[in-house]
């Protein structure tokens, strides 16, 4: 069976997870564990008087009750959230006054102030679950109301109150481009559409809601934390900080993820929580959140408020683009990357020569945002597809000339657009093209008549996506050969679905020669996996691609070296492929399970080459990848009801080379149904006081396997060449063009009635309110 580079092999994981036998965060148990509960505000704005615990410690079982006092007697520190407003290559943003970007701080528990529905007070351990929550429910607090504020527009307001006494609510107040050069562009331009939108806030949902458990050792001093994320080392470094503790003084161990999409990337409270309270009651501390809880405090995404303008001459050729992106990053700043990243991007893959972006990040009394699958991206080529149809609607092009007109041709590669982004290579035309033509484009028109014989309005739509990946810089990989026939591969990713165990094998066992089946990868443990940056903008494959081959470079001229002392030659002699080392010309040859076993055994090698057939590779890798695709998207609506269905759905994407063109499909897949769900019933609602309107899964409405049509779904390979394996990355594309595909697709089925524009999520409500009031006109 051919197993490497580019086959489609069946995944390692499967046959443990489909068969009950993976190990997700809640699975971790151990012997006298005890159970944390955590004491969440209802307020979304209030300070905090006092927090009386006595009743709560008189309940039965209760081993502590914590409080923002106890933290801050212990000297926890707030939580060192990635705050950077960007780093190259890149856009970073500079506030225009010239002061510095400020971060809001974030504290593993409350004290002086609350400011978010849901931020923890108190942390209650008992010893078991039901004790925990009883006395949770004991735990007094004195609150004092103040006003608050969810929506953005409102936010950045003067008469808004100050979330921090000392900190404005406006965190980044930014500006990229050139203002003159775009306004004179404007003023000649034949055409201009505006577009002002807002892209709902979503937060992920995953599988398995979060859960940890803590466990302190007092003779060696360590904290060990057993919990899913988004990488291990991150969250290492960020329990040593909070704590105040040496790096070494903590392990992280994961295994399966149970989902993420970003969500779980960033550091949560109860992380060090559970470590914390380990060792204040000498006993292993677990917490697992209920789904409701989950709702009011895992951190959310999206949540940007765009005004934007594109101005086109009289052929349709794009002159320039304006536009201002608020973005609502909530109580805290967990991040300001999908700012920075949709910043940059917000050109997408058309050739517009000038452009001005106004980019701000305001804070408000909401769970903050974070990146989500995809971090920024999908929020601003929604915005640039919407003006591309909205300006063929109002001016009288068609749209998919206008996009061939306007989109960068392989000729103009390598290009830096309007923002200073370097894009590397792409067929863009062509990969819209194949979309169109495995979406049946010709065909609509005889489609559409058919559905209107059914009363139903149908609608395609169009979108082209360019996506940035880059993510954090570093990463390591150590690669042993052990004499027994394994292979074993260590490296600082974390996959939660993205198929690791498989795709890593598949690339190690390529270059080593080695059957796929003896290729082991080991992401999950901190005293093993030493430096590493986990998954999350689309960088697995292709960092870990470039330190794993790196590593397996120096495998092999190590393992040279060992053949040819075992076969009495010279280095240069030597020859390496398909697992063994041959003496060149001659049938003379050593596998390479033989060298390992010889640097292990072999007395007479030289020193420097004795012990484990191994090496490593950790690099600092700054150079961006730019996946890119088209998706086409297909509709049927119900005019009496406003009922949507999306009946059609085509994804034709790059992302370079597909090491496992299965699990590309099915990233993309997953994607696409994000996409299409936060498009068509995803929404993060909360009233006017800060209350979360849908904090349970009968309020927050999720795309199901039923209302998914099956996907048309193709892989363009054109290798970038900026790494070795030629990997852009394959794991956001799905969601990024899904946003502009759907909405594109509706806007089309209700033309008729001189509709131009409706906003996310598109509901039957909104789509019947957009029919009749159409009507009234």
């Amino acid at each position: 069976m051919n197993a490497g580079i580019g086959s489609t092999v069946r995944r390692k994981e499967d046959l443990r997870l489909v068969t009950g036998h993976g190990c997700y965060s809640d699975d971790f148990n151990f012997p006298g564990q005890v159970y944390g509960a955590v004491v969440r505000s209802p307020h979304a704005h209030a300070l905090i008087r006092s927090v009386d615990t006595a009743e709560a410690h008189a309940m039965p079982g209760v081993l502590a009750v914590l409080t923002g006092a106890d933290t801050q007697a212990d000297g926890l520190k707030r939580i060192p959230h990635l705050t950077a407003p960007g780093t190259a290559p890149d856009i970073v943003l500079h506030n225009r006054d010239g002061s510095p970007v400020p971060a809001a701080p974030h504290l593993v528990l409350s004290t002086d102030r609350v400011r978010h529905v849901g931020a923890a007070v108190a942390f209650v351990v008992a010893e078991t679950v039901t004790q925990a929550k009883d006395a949770a429910e004991k735990v007094v607090v004195e609150y004092e109301p103040l006003p608050a504020v969810t929506d953005a527009k409102v936010a950045v307001e003067g008469s808004t109150p100050r979330l921090y006494d000392d900190l404005p609510n406006i965190m980044i107040d930014a500006e990229v481009g050139d203002a003159k050069a775009t306004d004179e562009a404007f003023a000649r331009a034949a055409h201009v559409t505006r577009l002002d939108t807002w892209i709902n806030r979503v937060t992920g949902v995953p599988m398995e809601p979060r859960a940890a458990v803590g466990i302190y050792d007092p003779e060696t001093k360590r904290y060990t934390l057993y919990a899913g994320s988004g990488g291990i080392v991150r969250q290492k470094k960020e329990i040593a900080a909070i704590l105040d503790v040496p790096f070494e003084s903590v392990r992280v161990i994961a295994k399966e993820i149970g989902g993420n999409f970003g969500t779980k990337n960033s550091f949560f409270p109860e992380f060090a929580l559970v470590v914390w309270a380990s060792r204040r009651v000498g006993r292993p501390v677990k917490w697992t959140c209920d789904r409701s809880e989950a709702f009011v405090s895992d951190y959310m995404g999206r949540d940007l408020t765009v005004s934007a303008e594109l101005a086109l001459d009289t052929d349709g050729r794009f002159l320039a683009l304006r536009t201002k992106n608020l973005s609502n990053v909530g109580a805290h700043s967990g991040s300001y990357v999908p700012l920075v990243k949709g910043v940059g991007l917000a050109t997408s893959g058309y050739r517009i020569p000038v452009a001005h972006i106004s980019a701000r990040a305001v804070l408000s009394t909401t769970m903050c945002t974070t990146p989500y699958r995809s971090a920024g991206r999908p929020e601003v080529i929604y915005v640039i597809e919407r003006l591309v149809d909205k300006a063929a609607q109002e001016h009288g092009f068609d749209r998919v000339a206008l996009r061939k007109r306007n989109l960068i041709p392989p000729s103009a590669f390598p290009y830096k657009n309007p923002q200073g982004i370097v894009y590397d290579n792409g067929t863009y035309r062509v990969v819209m093209d194949r979309a169109m033509e495995l979406g049946d484009w010709a065909g609509f028109k005889k489609r559409r008549a058919e559905a209107r014989k059914r009363k139903r309005l149908r609608g395609i739509g169009l979108c082209c996506y360019l996506e940035t990946t880059g993510g954090y810089p570093r990463e390591r990989a150590d690669i042993t050969v052990l004499p027994e026939g394994r292979v074993d591969v260590v490296v600082g990713t974390l996959s939660s679905g993205q198929s690791h165990e498989t795709t890593f094998a598949q690339c190690v066992s390529d270059w080593l020669g080695v059957p796929f089946d003896d290729v082991y990868i080991n992401e999950s443990d901190t005293d093993i996996v030493k430096e590493g940056g986990g998954s999350h903008s689309a960088r697995s494959m292709r960092l870990a691609g470039i330190v794993m081959g790196n590593a397996s470079d120096l495998v092999i001229d190590k393992g040279k070296k060992i053949a040819a002392h075992m076969l009495e030659t010279a280095e240069d002699d030597i020859a390496f492929a398909s697992g063994r080392f041959t003496v060149k010309g001659t049938d003379r040859s050593v596998g390479i399970y033989e060298v390992a076993r010889a640097a292990m055994d072999d007395k007479a090698l030289p020193e420097d080459l004795r012990g484990p057939l191994g090496a490593t590779s950790d690099e600092t890798i700054k150079q961006l990848g730019f996946p890119y695709g088209a998706h086409v998207c297909e509709v049927e609506i119900d005019p009496q009801t406003g009922h949507l269905d999306v009946v059609r759905y085509t994804c034709v994407d790059d992302v370079g080379r597909a090491i496992n063109p299965m699990v590309v499909d099915g990233q993309t897949h997953g994607g696409a149904v994000q996409g299409i769900g936060q498009a068509v019933c995803e929404l993060c609602s909360y009233d006017a006081e800060g209350q979360l309107l849908s904090a349970s899964l009968m309020d927050y409405a999720m795309p199901r396997a039923d209302t998914m049509p099956s996907f048309t779904t193709d892989i363009s390979q054109v290798l970038t060449p900026t790494n070795r394996l030629g990997v852009r990355g394959a794991g956001e594309g799905g969601t990024t063009g899904a946003l502009g595909a759907v909405v594109n697709s509706v806007v089309d089925a209700l033309a008729e009635f001189g509709v131009t524009h409706i906003e996310m999520p598109v509901t039957p409500e909104r789509i019947w309110r957009a029919i009749h009031e159409s009507k009234k006109k």
